[in-house]
């Protein structure tokens, strides 16, 4: 089965074409709009929307070619549903059932989400289930025990801010340009972690959730009447990134321990933060656990994740009416299972 695969969550229009058969990628795009979005310091949803409606064609036209697939060729079409911003994913969802629909193949909305915990499925070398899976993004902050595709229980998740929400937050308040996640580990590469004391939030307390809300606030009020010349804006981004790395290991750690489970995979945006995949190789080495990640380009929103799970499920028998699903909350533990 050769899947069409159509990612338009936020801001960033992909299409990817994956063959079951094969087992591999054939042809993946990806257009950010980053550059639109910087001067606004954040993502503007309608701005997104009307981009994606100017870029989706034409850059499922190049991915078709890349991969060397014509339209009668594709056995079905996938297209990401939810969780996200409802107009964003309005546009893919709208494409990729039309697309589906005039071509006479199935369609299936696909969990974001689910996309990216089954990205290191693209690598060469995939990991086997089941795993411990931290997904840790601009939107979403999440452990969950993952036995197979649809077999998901969440085990902790984030009360507030993501942690990739809070990179961004902090990076705006040290001055740093958008997007400000990637702006604020560059920077705390030049920077002295100690100089400022900033708390590692709920290692106090058991459990396995998330809270990087107060963090941010300590940043604000540790650079409160200070000179933000460069080296203290270092040292500020040092300890913070410092500080989100040690409460995810710790999490992760405990999680660990508690599921006994023998491989731990990371996906999502800040997944692919050096400072955290450091530690996370070190955790796995002191612990006897296997560490897996996508490669870097598929950390950030891509259709390649979306186009390897849609053809998991497509080729399982599964497929929508013809409604056009776009859910802006979708729990991933709510889906159903594969096999």
């Amino acid at each position: 089965m050769k899947v069409l695969a159509i990612e338009t969550s936020c801001d960033e229009t992909a299409a990817a074409v994956f063959d079951g058969q094969l087992g591999r990628l054939l042809g993946h795009q990806v257009y950010s709009q980053v550059d639109m979005h910087a001067c606004y310091g954040g993502v503007v949803p309608e701005l997104a929307s009307r981009d994606h409606v100017r870029k989706l064609l034409p850059l499922i036209k190049a991915t078709l070619g890349e991969a060397g697939v014509q339209p009668g060729q594709v056995d079905g079409v996938a297209y990401t549903a939810g969780p996200g911003l409802v107009g964003a994913l309005l546009v893919g969802a709208a494409v990729g059932r039309s697309l589906a629909f005039g071509w006479g193949r199935p369609a299936l909305g696909v969990h974001h989400l689910e996309g990216h915990l089954l990205a290191p499925m693209l690598e060469p070398s995939p990991p086997s289930f089941p795993f411990l899976a931290l997904l840790v993004s601009g939107g979403h902050t999440l452990l969950a025990e993952v036995r197979g595709i649809g077999r998901y229980r969440i085990l902790g998740a984030s009360l507030d801010d993501a942690a990739g929400e809070a990179f961004d937050k902090t990076a705006k308040l040290l001055g740093l340009p958008y997007p400000g996640g990637p702006a604020l580990a560059r920077l705390a590469e030049d920077g002295r972690p100690g100089r400022f004391k900033l708390p590692r939030p709920m290692l106090d307390r058991p459990g396995l959730d998330f809270s990087f809300s107060g963090l941010k606030t300590a940043v604000f009020v540790a650079i409160r009447g200070l000179t933000l010349d460069q080296a203290t804006r270092a040292d500020i981004a040092a300890e913070f990134q410092q500080a989100v790395v040690d409460t995810l290991i710790t999490k992760c750690r405990r999680a660990l321990e508690h599921t006994g489970l023998p491989s731990l995979v990371v996906a999502g945006g800040v997944g692919a933060n050096k400072k955290l995949r450091q530690e996370l190789d070190r955790l796995g080495a002191a612990s006897g656990v296997r560490v897996s990640y996508p490669r870097p380009e598929f950390c950030t929103d891509n259709a390649a994740m979306i186009a390897y799970a849609g053809c998991q499920r497509l080729m399982a028998g599964e497929c929508d009416d013809l409604r056009i699903r776009a859910l802006a909350r979708w729990p991933l533990d709510t889906l159903p299972a594969v096999g």
